[in-house]
């Protein structure tokens, strides 16, 4: 069985307008609206859903709301959806309805897989002037107002047993390790060709359960930079960013959710092939970031937070101290 990667995700939220106002920044597509929940696009179709807390009828979380509430992966065809029910049949919280088949996971979250909603679709990217190789001929790189991410790339969760729960998504969906923290963190991926990482889980020095954030993807670099000023001149708040993991070679930036824990923008992640052997890396500041913005930038003066804003149509308008 191949999953497809991530189809949707579901919060469960008290203030569904904040977290309107939020995605809707954030540059997802609004496709459907109730009083109690909330229904968005990423470009490729990838959804976004935010249910209010008391809405009936949807899993609850490994922590109290506003949190993630269950991840939706897909996979390609019947024939993968019937491996998986082969698969989840004797896990606790076995469901297999409206067309998705799931379970609990040891970690307590519900996860389910249905064939893919998602599409291809074709955007015009960044190319990157290197020493060895000029890809971008008599074409100036791209400056964007606002991101609009192409989907859900990967989710990470705080976890009370690192090696069960690992073992869970390698035996039972086929997930691959790319990466360890021994003993603290797993990178797992869908397949073995894929980008680093669909599934970060993070056991911490006191264990607990819970949401680290969601990541989305963005064609490139340029568009992080542009998303991450659009929200920052919106009001919301910058956890840490921009910046850049060594552990797979990402830009991010990160940003406080109120739908809970953290949203991320990221692109430029490695892809990796089944010939790849995991590292066991020592987790530290310097292999979580290369480097990396507190606080991020100002959208406004396009600087770092607090700093002097630029005056003049040149910098060097500025008169002589």
């Amino acid at each position: 069985m191949r999953v497809q990667g991530i189809d949707e995700v579901t919060f469960g939220a008290a203030d569904l307008a904040r977290c309107r106002q939020f995605f809707t920044d954030w540059g997802l597509t609004l496709v459907a609206e109730a009083p109690d929940q909330l229904d968005f696009e990423c470009l490729n179709g990838c959804r976004v859903v935010v249910v209010h807390s008391d809405k009936p009828g949807v899993p609850a979380g490994v922590e109290p709301d506003p949190t993630l509430r269950q991840v939706v992966w897909g996979v390609q065809d019947e024939s993968a959806l019937a491996e998986a029910r082969e698969r989840l049949a004797d896990q606790p919280g076995f469901v297999d309805a409206d067309g998705r088949v799931g379970c609990t996971d040891p970690n307590g979250l519900a996860l389910r897989l249905q064939l893919t909603r998602k599409h291809a679709i074709e955007l015009e990217s960044a190319q990157a002037n290197t020493w060895g190789q000029r890809s971008r001929i008599d074409k100036p790189s791209p400056a964007y107002e606002r991101a609009h991410p192409v989907e859900v790339g990967h989710v990470v969760f705080f976890v009370t047993d690192i090696e069960t729960t690992t073992r869970f998504y390698q035996d039972k969906l086929g997930f691959i390790l790319s990466d360890r923290y021994p003993g603290r963190g797993s990178f797992l991926r869908c397949a073995p060709e894929g980008g680093h990482h669909d599934l970060f889980l993070l056991q911490p020095p006191q264990p607990r359960k819970g949401l680290n954030h969601v990541a989305f993807v963005v064609r490139d670099l340029h568009e992080v930079f542009g998303g991450g000023m659009h929200m920052s001149r919106c009001g919301w708040e910058t956890e840490l960013g921009p910046g850049r993991h060594p552990v797979s070679s990402a830009i991010f930036w990160y940003f406080v959710s109120p739908a809970g824990g953290l949203i991320e923008y990221y692109t430029d992640e490695d892809e990796l092939t089944a010939a790849w052997q995991p590292r066991d890396i020592t987790p530290g500041p310097t292999m979580f970031a290369e480097w990396a913005i507190k606080g991020g930038i100002d959208g406004h003066t396009r600087r770092q937070h607090q700093a002097e804003a630029p005056t003049g149509q040149f910098m060097t308008d500025r008169p002589k101290p």
